[in-house]
């Protein structure tokens, strides 16, 4: 087992350790990895280095896109120096970004997560006067979990995603559905995931990026809180909110029953097809069948909602929320 992903394939890694019956017995149960993780690239020549200096002949990387994209590279040197090692990627990632996979594994369980994390802003807005329950999940580009928490809840009014650009001001707004909401119903409930309305902010730093080479995103969490408070408060009928962020203990929590199923069937998948010789691939499952798919496919771009397909749409008939953008 590699400590700390890509890190443990250099040479200033922590050594490996063995994977025994005994001391994998039990991991199912617990969130997170024994093996650790990291962020950041690493040298591709290096790394197929320390790959061959271990004698490792085949190769199981779990990770999102990102780590898939490092599957390729590294897989592409290994084949360019005929090393004979199998290469094989595993979709696991909460944001469900992957592309060419039914869903990736982690994702039920974020969802199963965040749904519970939704109800409770929920009894928090309806337990006070004009209450404002406001939840922030993870998903940088792509906003399946704040979708996917809105439904399985079913306590969600507004779903805001990074693929559906919204405005605060203005009577499409949200500022003003929102006190429409609360003039009615006098509680609202709010999922935002963390990518959305970067366009909201008057600075944009577009050229930071964090050590895996991502866009720094602004928090629209604190935006959101700030600009309704403000709001309200200049209306002169303040609201009682309150803000829940449960970000990493949804990505902390130990597998539900379906992911621990979904990962025993794609670990299967996987040494079957080191086993065979496969290489520069992922498996996956893809309209209900286990298949391999070439890493060129995986790594050209990320999977985000349609907003025309039938997931969207749902959101929308669920949250009754109305179109919230001027453009």
């Amino acid at each position: 087992g590699i400590r700390y992903g890509y890190a443990g394939l250099t040479p200033d890694g922590l050594r490996p350790i063995e994977l025994t019956p005994d001391n994998v017995d039990e991991i199912h149960r617990d969130g997170g990895t024994m093996l650790g993780v990291s962020r950041g690239a690493q040298d591709v020549c290096v790394m197929a280095e320390q790959v061959l200096a271990l004698g490792i002949s085949k190769l199981f990387v779990i990770g999102g896109d990102g780590t898939q994209r490092g599957v390729m590279e590294l897989s592409e040197e290994l084949n360019r120096q005929h090393a004979g090692v199998a290469v094989v990627g595993i979709p696991k990632t909460i944001d469900n970004d992957i592309l060419w996979v039914d869903q990736s594994f982690g994702f039920d369980t974020a969802v199963d997560s965040a749904a519970r994390v939704v109800s409770d802003a929920h009894v928090e807005a309806r337990s006070t006067e004009r209450g404002v329950g406001i939840v922030k999940v993870m998903g940088r580009d792509s906003g399946f979990i704040a979708a996917g928490a809105a439904l399985a809840s079913l306590e969600a009014n507004v779903v805001l995603i990074p693929e559906v650009d919204f405005e605060f001001d203005g009577p499409a707004g949200l500022l003003a559905y929102l006190e429409r909401r609360l003039a009615e119903k006098d509680h609202v409930v709010i999922v935002v995931a963390e990518g959305a309305g970067q366009d909201l902010f008057q600075t944009l730093e577009a050229d930071q990026k964090d050590a895996s080479g991502n866009k720094l995103h602004r928090d629209i969490g604190d935006l959101l809180c700030d600009r309704i408070l403000n709001y309200f408060s200049d209306l002169g009928t303040p609201v009682k909110l309150k803000y829940l962020d449960p970000g990493y203990s949804v990505r902390s929590a130990p597998a539900c029953g379906t992911d621990r199923i979904y990962c025993t069937r794609l670990a299967h998948a996987a040494v079957h097809a080191a086993m065979a010789g496969k290489t520069a691939m992922m498996v996956s499952r893809w309209s209900g069948h286990y298949v391999h798919v070439p890493l060129e496919l995986v790594t050209s771009g990320r999977r985000t909602i349609n907003l025309t397909g039938s997931l969207w749409r749902t959101v929308l008939e669920a949250t009754g929320q109305p179109c919230l953008s001027n453009l």
